[in-house]
């Protein structure tokens, strides 16, 4: 439990306080012999910065709330989130995490509460990573059902994201005609320098080193979203011949 207990030692940050830090009271406590971790629902105080274990456990717990979105929890979602933990983190990290998600699924999760609490607190890059994610966990089993997608694009909206934003990493996931050019948030009557600005736009936009302050392992992570957008630009030069 060394990574665990390193996030939380380290400090929770703002994640501490408000709706998320009502949620994982129990949960990490209960995980804790002798630690009093947090209880209720204290106030947000100004200042706090993100931690690396205030970002992973607020990943959790949108985790726990896209998985229970369709109403079943599928052994592929949970298998997606462990590869996940142990490319990031570790296998000992990535099992502690798992046992921290089974007791968040048993929980009621107020998202539009916890969103709010993170458009307030973390990032523009950092939520962007978060969405990432979440689609890659609700397309763990081939494809993102409804429910889950309309979830996500509800967190998307409540975390402050834009609906271009959301649909660049929406079609990093789901199958569509224009995909390439919605990563790059581009129109397909877009002309050739126009892509080019709009590559070079995205390529910083999505660049890993925008959540370095969360860690290499976070960082790591990052580089899956950035390379969908080297991918993206990659098949647009092919079609259109751009050299």
């Amino acid at each position: 439990m060394a990574k665990v207990g390193k996030w939380i030692t380290g400090g929770l940050g703002w994640a501490f306080f408000g709706p998320i830090g009502g949620i994982l009271g129990f949960v990490v406590g209960s995980m804790i012999d002798n630690t009093q971790v947090i209880t209720g629902r204290q106030e947000y105080q100004a200042g706090l910065p993100t931690t690396q274990g205030g970002y992973v456990m607020s990943l959790l717990v949108l985790v726990a709330a896209v998985m229970k979105a369709d109403g079943k929890i599928l052994k592929s979602e949970l298998d997606y989130t462990k590869e996940f933990f142990v490319r990031t983190f570790g296998p000992a990290a990535a099992t502690e995490a798992i046992k921290i998600l089974r007791d968040l699924l048993n929980q009621n999760i107020p998202v539009t509460e916890v969103c709010q609490q993170i458009r307030k607190n973390m990032d523009h890059p950092s939520r962007l990573q978060l969405l990432h994610f979440l689609f890659g966990i609700a397309a763990a089993d081939g494809q993102v059902h409804e429910s889950e997608h309309k979830l996500i694009a509800h967190i998307a909206q409540q975390m402050g994201i834009s609906e271009k934003d959301y649909q660049s990493i929406e079609a990093m996931f789901v199958a569509n005609t224009d995909a390439a050019y919605k990563i790059l948030e581009a129109e397909p009557t877009a002309t050739d320098d126009e892509l080019k600005k709009a590559y070079r736009k995205m390529a910083v936009k999505y660049h890993p080193d925008k959540v370095h302050y969360l860690g290499e392992d976070v960082q790591n992570a990052a580089n899956g979203k950035f390379q969908k957008v080297n991918e993206a630009w990659e098949i647009i030069k092919k079609q259109r011949g751009i050299v």
